[in-house]
């Protein structure tokens, strides 16, 4: 009968409402999912762990720079493509899909502007960019900014996130940047000028080991990652167990690399104090 043949429970089909992407970002971190507007309101900080997200070149300048003081420098120098670089994409097509991605011609933005009233010449790198490697013309950039601050006797700030070293497709011209601006900036050293480096999630390879490593006041913010290898190939070169937060701002704190650990709600009154007491 069809009395007996009827299911036991009935079923209901509900659709499931979907959420629009782009309102929640979850945290690297803690896992915490995190609305976008609150995120962005908190400097794209978490307010359960203190995670510091990435930030863009733009969103730097905006945070620490006076609104609509920035004059930016070389702002049309362009890559080549100096060895014909060819992988699973060329050196060309890889450039060409950042510029899109990122409406930066390179990883790097240099420039001049006021910081609580005070002029500086400002550096910032860019990670979605190459992971922000120093290419020639990251080289050339950086290298006619700290010469522009020294000629003018002002003081120079670089906020670098890094993640990459030198660019590996331009091969030794890549590598001959890292010589370049420490030489820059050992000449704007020896003039008795202030250099701020700020180091950033993450500044790794020759971006620390050249300019980023030679302020004369270092700055991170907290739980960067900072060094020069990344900790998982030091441990399967060394075959050893790293320490806790090794190569962590706060583990490079307590050794000696970095000055301070400033949180991004502070940088810019953090800047603006040192500029008074050292410039």
């Amino acid at each position: 009968m069809a009395l007996f043949g009827k299911p036991k429970y009935t079923i209901v089909r509900v659709r499931k409402k979907e959420i629009p992407d782009g309102l929640w970002t979850k945290c690297e971190q803690c896992n915490q999912m995190l609305y976008n507007k609150n995120l962005e309101e908190n400097l794209k900080v978490c307010p359960k762990c203190n995670f510091h997200f990435t930030l863009t070149a733009q969103e730097r300048i905006k945070l620490l720079l006076d609104e609509g003081t920035f004059e930016e420098y070389d702002a049309d120098m362009l890559p080549l493509d100096p060895l014909n670089f060819k992988g699973p994409k060329t050196y060309q097509e890889k450039i060409k899909e950042d510029q899109e991605t990122t409406g930066l011609k390179e990883a790097a933005i240099t420039g001049e502007g006021l910081l609580d009233n005070k002029r500086i010449v400002f550096v910032v790198t860019d990670s979605r960019f190459i992971m922000g490697s120093m290419g020639s013309v990251v080289g050339e950039k950086i290298t006619r900014a700290v010469e522009r601050a020294t000629r003018q006797r002002i003081s120079l700030i670089i906020i670098s996130g890094s993640g990459g070293g030198a660019r590996m497709q331009e091969g030794i011209l890549s590598l001959m940047q890292m010589a370049k601006t420490s030489m820059a900036i050992s000449n704007h050293h020896r003039k008795g000028l202030l250099y701020i480096s700020v180091l950033t999630n993450p500044t790794m390879a020759g971006v620390m080991a050249s300019f980023a490593g030679l302020g004369d006041i270092i700055i991170a913010e907290p739980a960067a990652l900072i060094g020069f290898t990344g900790p998982r190939v030091i441990e399967q070169t060394i075959r050893q167990k790293l320490p806790p937060g090794f190569q962590r701002s706060e583990f490079l704190l307590e050794h000696g690399l970095i000055d301070m650990i400033v949180e991004r709600k502070n940088l810019k009154q953090t800047l603006s104090q040192l500029l008074d007491y050292l410039a």
